[in-house]
């Protein structure tokens, strides 16, 4: 009833709804929307891989450093942190680089510095951060210790030991949250359009506004993040399936191979039963 309800309502308002879904300031907001998400995303756990090391360090500086930081990021509302970005050059006009409490070897003004867009990503960018390090840190966590001390005993540098040994087994865990804070960081920005950035969000409410259609409009934005989500999906399938390799015998198929294995199987089943049906027919005009 629903599905029909969603076919032949006419509030719904589906030719608008194709009239907006591809057009060009549609697109371009979704361009947006894009970008940010992969700048968040880079500087985000870049970030976040650091706090995770310092996390994990034997400092206590590094390791008081790096709580306070995750505490901080994420007990502030994600629409605090970018409107306090947003709004830096009120509570400092100009940004300088020089000693403490002495003299300034320059300094420029705010405004020329943080855009509306490079506010948004740096807003993004350290919110993100905190809740990647967590991520991070349990990746890094389930990685057995004796598999550390293995590898220092045969001689291998730490870095090594790292990049070839202990990521790629902490990538098994780290992968299925972190892709998950990825597609939540895309949905997410959504909340700039307090910015009056034209990311997908903002740009659907600028148009609805405009013509008052409401449900349409809120459709096309609804879709966008279906399909772009499902691509996002997709892309963590096959990445955790490259990082399994090492922990199954034997990767499972791919949908796909498990598509093509079901039309192989509905075609030698038919083609078996035309044979036992061809042999039978034979047999039975046989004298």
């Amino acid at each position: 009833m629903f599905l029909h309800g969603l076919i032949t309502n006419p509030q719904w308002d589906w030719p608008t709804f194709f009239e907006y879904f591809t057009a060009p300031s549609i697109l371009k907001a979704l361009r947006t929307t894009l970008w940010l998400t992969l700048w968040g995303t880079v500087i985000g756990f870049a970030l976040g891989t650091v706090l995770a090391a310092m996390r994990l360090s034997k400092s206590p500086l590094l390791q008081s450093v790096s709580w306070t930081y995750t505490w901080l990021f994420r007990s502030i509302p994600l629409i605090v942190n970018l409107l306090f970005w947003y709004n830096l050059a009120y509570l400092y006009p100009t940004l300088s680089i020089g000693i403490p409490f002495g003299p300034s070897f320059g300094s420029r003004e705010t405004l020329d510095l943080f855009s509306p867009m490079t506010a948004a990503i740096i807003g993004l960018a350290v919110h993100q951060a905190a809740y990647s390090s967590e991520v991070m840190r349990s990746g890094l966590l389930a990685v057995d210790f004796g598999q550390r001390e293995a590898a220092a005993a045969l001689g291998i540098p730490r870095f090594r030991q790292f990049r070839r040994i202990v990521l790629p087994q902490a990538m098994r865990t780290i992968l299925p949250t972190g892709a998950n804070e990825v597609i939540n960081l895309f949905k997410s920005t959504s909340v700039v359009y307090v910015m009056a950035i034209g990311e997908l969000f903002y740009q659907v409410r600028v148009i609805y506004n405009r013509n008052g259609a409401v449900w349409a409009l809120l459709m096309v934005a609804t879709v966008w993040y279906l399909v772009l989500t499902t691509i996002l999906s997709i892309i963590q399938y096959y990445v955790e399936r490259h990082y399994a390799r090492g922990a199954a015998r034997q990767l499972p198929p791919t949908p796909l191979q498990r598509l093509r294995a079901t039309f192989r199987n509905v075609a030698d089943r038919a083609r078996t039963d035309n044979e036992k049906t061809a042999a039978a027919s034979a047999q039975a005009v046989a004298p």
